[in-house]
């Protein structure tokens, strides 16, 4: 079936530079990290380089794949037209599950910091607040998601940028005695190779989000330019928010101080002397949070979205939002025709999840997390697979077969072709299986592996049976059946796993 192409043109050309911009700036980096840098020690920059590396290949790949074709499904609409139904249906689940189990994590991390300031209301409140403000964001239209996400990545890179400039002043000035604390801990790599690994396994999960980008990008008003601007611009913001930052804090603080696990920036800062540190990261993390849950619900409606035009979800949440204006495109502020019910449908599950870490917070939410460890890694290998098989059959069509190639509808000069083709592409997918099999191995993080594999084992069973039943009603019912047995299999299955190094993209 087609990518639905309903989509408004509500997003201008700085929403998405600045959702390009701020995109992936979460709780990952400000606090995730801190797992990174314990096993890592100052390897958590060659942790960071490596993973960015692979990041900036997918995204590359992602990005000509979008350009070509931007659609509110995007890398799902890609695999369903590289490998067939079962790959879209595999990566729009496998990323819908992702986002909403990430919003209740976000949704807890967020009532914890605002709990601290004012104890005196139950965190409850704070999450049900939370949840309520930004589905009806939502609901509202994408001018006011893009709107927030505009001020809120402004914050989170001018927060970053603030701190890498504090840093780099600090040890040009001796207040950091940056080779002291580089080399007087066990040396650059204390925890060895193995310990690089680790970091590079936390450094993955930190980058996830970037590829929401090209979601926002169709429902812009230029999204081939969307899209060709926010994969130019990957590189410099790999280099400068992420692997810049985790050189500031090893050289500011020694690796192995008890307050990088819990807040590597804050315990920079507080190590630079700024007044108030604690507190100014907590706001800083806050407004990140904030921003994650706002993303995570505009993305994971806009995939349930796609997935149900597709007929790989219940067609009835397809309606429901604003209608179509002249000549079939939503109003200015309109979201795609018909996300309300995607929106309301996504949120509910996120608050589900919410309520499952207050009712079983040390069983069943943490085998949530689990089955979603790796989903970031399953569908960047479809999104490297699908730009593989794509790119290739457009060369062997030579051009001519625009439906099932690369080839931009308004003209090939307008898409953002992929140099390396394709010694990049196996390059990505075999850095890709490799960080798979060591997760495999760590017992710190086998467990993530485990359950991401039973939940994409359940996707494939439903995929088949799709293919055997090719009914008017099969796609639908069998998507539905998906998210039913998932939940069920969620809810009642012991919980014996402790989550690994990984975290939920934020």
């Amino acid at each position: 079936m087609s990518e639905d192409r309903s989509v408004g043109r509500g997003l201008r050309q700085r929403h998405i530079a600045m959702i390009a911009l701020g995109g992936a700036i979460g709780a990952g980096l400000f606090v995730g990290s801190g797992v990174g840098i314990a096993a890592a020690g100052p390897g958590i920059v060659v942790s960071y380089v490596v993973a960015g590396v692979l990041t900036v290949l997918v995204m590359r790949m992602l990005g000509e794949m979008s350009a070509a074709r931007p659609g509110s499904g995007s890398f799902s609409a890609h695999a369903t037209r590289a490998w067939g139904p079962w790959a879209g249906l595999l990566a729009g689940w496998m990323y819908w599950a992702l986002l909403v189990v990430s919003v209740a994590a976000e949704a807890i991390g967020a009532s914890r910091i605002v709990a601290g300031w004012l104890p005196q209301v139950p965190a409850w409140v704070w999450v049900a607040a939370f949840m309520a403000l930004f589905t009806g964001t939502n609901l509202a239209g994408v001018r006011h998601f893009g709107e927030l996400e505009f001020w809120f990545a402004g914050v989170k890179a001018a927060a970053i940028c603030a701190f890498i400039l504090l840093g780099a002043a600090a040890v040009l000035t001796g207040r950091a005695p940056a080779a002291e604390d580089l080399t007087a801990h066990g040396g650059l790599l204390p925890h060895g190779w193995h310990g690089v690994a680790v970091g590079t396994i936390a450094a993955v999960f930190a980058y996830g989000g970037l590829e929401t980008v090209t979601i926002a990008a169709a429902e812009c008003e230029d999204p081939v330019a969307a899209v060709r601007r926010a994969v130019r611009t990957v590189l410099w913001r790999v280099v400068l928010f992420y692997i810049g930052s985790m050189a500031v804090i090893v050289a500011v603080v020694p690796w192995d101080d008890p307050a990088v696990a819990g807040g590597p920036y804050a315990a920079a800062i507080g190590r630079i002397g700024v007044p108030g540190a604690a507190q100014l990261m907590n706001a800083v993390v806050l407004v990140a949070l904030l921003s994650a849950m706002n993303a995570n619900i505009y993305g994971s409606s806009r995939m349930l979205h796609a997935l149900a035009a597709r007929g790989d979800a219940p067609r009835l949440l397809t309606r429901g939002g604003r209608s179509a204006g002249r000549g079939g495109s939503a109003g200015s502020s309109a979201a795609p025709v018909g996300t309300g019910r995607a929106v309301l449908a996504s949120a509910a599950f996120g608050f589900a999840s919410v309520v499952l870490s207050l009712l079983w917070p040390r069983t069943v939410f943490p085998f949530l997390l689990n089955s979603i460890g790796t989903a970031i890694l399953v569908v960047w290998i479809l999104i490297a697979a699908s730009h593989l098989r794509l790119h290739g059959r457009q060369r062997r069509t030579n051009g001519t077969g625009q439906e099932r190639g690369l080839r931009q509808e308004r003209g090939p000069g307008q898409a953002a072709p992929m140099r390396g083709f394709p010694y990049l592409g196996y390059l990505a997918l075999a850095a890709m299986a490799g960080v798979l099999v060591f997760m495999l191995v760590d017992p710190g993080s086998r467990s993530q592996v485990l359950c991401t594999g039973a939940w994409t084992a359940v996707l494939l069973v439903v995929a088949g049976l799709r293919r055997r039943r090719r009914g008017p009603a099969a796609g639908p019912a069998a998507a539905m059946a998906t998210a039913t047995v998932v939940t069920a299999a969620v809810v009642t299955a012991p919980a014996r796993t402790a989550p690994g190094t990984g975290r939920p993209r934020s």
